[in-house]
């Protein structure tokens, strides 16, 4: 198990995670470097979900009808996917605006919309400042604080078993691009867990559907099917896609449990134990998978 093996970072206790885990046990660890945790492997989460959000972007962008699209940055860390899907984002933005300045060519327009693992493909699409902007929710039970020290957004402490039972953070951020108010009461705060936004969030058939749920190097931890299963169940009920980051092809999802994998190549239902359609960039793969009750 692993959130992370590269060398010793800033609230690692040792190069290893495995080692962690044996030591400290994994709840236990994490409530000793909360605070400070960050994954070193962040440049291939940064890349792999820009790969998935240009292609994800290019194949629903018309069908999006909200003006905002909600984004669960499940067990977020310190941050590294709510930081990817921002910068992606607001790189978006920035290509419009060169676009609109007539210095951006047809062909690197093309080149942005390609699915492979070239630098190219990796540029954000243009987005125009009329289209949805997304909308964080974080969650974490020990990374709060290094969440809101890296993103300057809330998280709230819900775990896998609390989402499992129908539990949501508020939205933690204004959408991207906003601006800023200087008016406390009008943000989110820990103090404002499951209000709000998480009511209407909470059923398939109240409010919007969260668009994606990103796990980033976590969601194997869940180590009981049965847990796993629920939690899986519950989230195929109010978001449209499940988005995993590992440095491995853990944890196993069945057939059965609300879900079935997406080809991101072909933009189609492929087989659960089919590896086609997947992205492994510097070492991180990531699969994604479809809500059937969505």
């Amino acid at each position: 198990m692993s959130r992370g093996n590269r060398e010793a970072a800033t609230g690692i206790l040792k190069g290893s995670m495995r080692d962690n885990y044996t030591e400290h046990g994994v709840d236990e660890y994490y409530k000793k470097v909360g605070a400070t945790y960050r994954n070193p492997h962040f440049p291939g989460v940064k890349n792999c979900l820009f790969l998935w959000l240009n292609r994800w972007w290019r194949m629903r962008q018309p069908h999006i009808e909200e003006k905002k699209f909600y984004v669960l940055d499940m067990a977020c860390g310190a941050g590294e996917a709510t930081i990817a899907v921002m910068e992606w984002w607001t790189a978006g933005r920035d290509a419009h605006k060169t676009r609109e300045r007539g210095q951006d060519s047809d062909s690197d327009a093309d080149k942005r919309a390609r699915p492979n693992s070239t630098a190219k493909a990796r540029l954000p699409p243009p987005i125009a400042p009329d289209m949805p902007v997304p909308c964080i929710l974080a969650a974490d039970p020990y990374t709060a604080q290094a969440f809101h020290t890296r993103t300057g957004l809330y998280c709230h402490p819900l775990s896998f078993r609390d989402i499992a039972e129908g539990k949501l953070p508020e939205v933690a951020s204004k959408p991207v691009g906003a601006p800023k108010s200087n008016n406390p009461s009008q943000s989110s705060s820990p103090e404002s867990s499951l209000r709000g936004h998480s009511d209407s969030l909470s059923s398939k058939n109240d409010g919007p559907v969260i668009e994606m749920v990103i796990c980033s190097f976590a969601l194997h931890l869940v180590e009981k099917p049965s847990e796993l299963f629920a939690l899986l169940w519950e989230l195929s009920t109010k978001a449209r896609w499940l988005v995993i980051l590992a440095p491995h092809k853990r944890p196993e999802i069945k057939e059965g449990w609300g879900w079935c994998k997406w080809d991101v190549d072909t933009w189609s239902e492929c087989k659960m134990a089919d590896p086609v359609g997947e992205l492994l960039e510097d070492r991180v793969h990531c699969r994604v998978y479809r809500s059937l009750n969505v």
